[in-house]
């Protein structure tokens, strides 16, 4: 059973499956402190363990803000040891976020800066707001992203972008980030809706292949990128959601996938 008692987190889950992880601190326009980053940690960890939940929507309490950043007042107490330490804490939280081998959905609602940004592009897709704005400002205070983000970002929208946007440090409106490819989709309205219609299509496909597509796709770019895509293939073909899912398809009939 996930513990409700988070001090930082708000967690809901529905009928569906649909776990829905809340950053509430709206008075710090949802910042991620070191409790914040210690308590997604812990409840990823969490959600990892428990088979109800088949996927995740990750946003921000209020309207202003999905996360505004990193909380500034302990960055600038950083030294060159603690800061390699931060980032690296950072980096394994998101790559945990990233590994999940359930869909991972973040609803952009308002700001998703530094950290922010960086734990949107730690999910697997990115639905946003239309007021949402999006970006890695980190330069104005003399740093870089920490958080995975200049990997991340330059896998999303390429090099010379990346670049750009981490040079001048700018905000991305919600439409520029969906035309070059940092958000899947912009709503007009509250973006966990839609993220979890979009989960609602994906929760009717072979539980199996979702999770082979997400591991599958982790691997892009990478030297056995090719060669785990063939392993994960042929690990379907000898499931059952595999038979059932041809054969519906020749019955003609919808399939019922049992997750094995």
């Amino acid at each position: 059973m996930i513990k409700q008692d988070f001090e930082t987190l708000l967690l809901a889950i529905d009928d569906d499956g649909i776990c829905t992880l809340t950053i509430n601190r709206p008075e710090k326009l949802n910042a991620l402190n070191n409790l914040v980053l210690e308590e997604l940690d812990e409840a990823f960890d969490a959600i990892n363990e428990e088979y109800k939940i088949r996927a995740v929507v990750i946003t921000g309490a209020g309207e202003k803000a999905f996360v505004a950043g990193a909380d500034i007042k302990e960055l600038s107490t950083l030294d060159p040891a603690s800061g390699e330490k931060v980032s690296k804490k950072g980096q394994d939280i998101f790559q945990k976020i990233e590994d999940m081998t359930i869909p991972v959905i973040a609803a952009v609602n308002g700001y998703a800066l530094g950290g922010g940004c960086e734990l949107a592009l730690g999910c697997h897709l990115r639905i946003a707001s239309t007021n949402a704005a999006m970006g890695l400002p980190e330069v104005s205070l003399g740093l870089i992203p920490g958080y995975g983000g200049t990997q991340r970002l330059t896998q999303a929208v390429g090099k010379a972008k990346a670049l750009e946007c981490i040079m001048t440090g700018r905000q991305i409106k919600a439409d520029e980030a969906f035309e070059i490819g940092l958000v899947n989709q912009v709503v007009d309205g509250n973006p966990v809706e839609e993220a979890k219609a979009m989960l609602q299509k994906i929760l009717k496909q072979g539980p199996v292949a979702i999770k082979n597509a997400i591991l599958a796709v982790n691997e892009a770019g990478t030297e056995d990128g090719f060669e785990t895509e063939a392993k994960l293939f042929g690990e379907l073909c000898g499931t059952a959601d595999f038979k059932e899912g041809t054969t519906a398809f020749l019955e003609k009939r919808k399939p019922n996938f049992s997750g094995k």
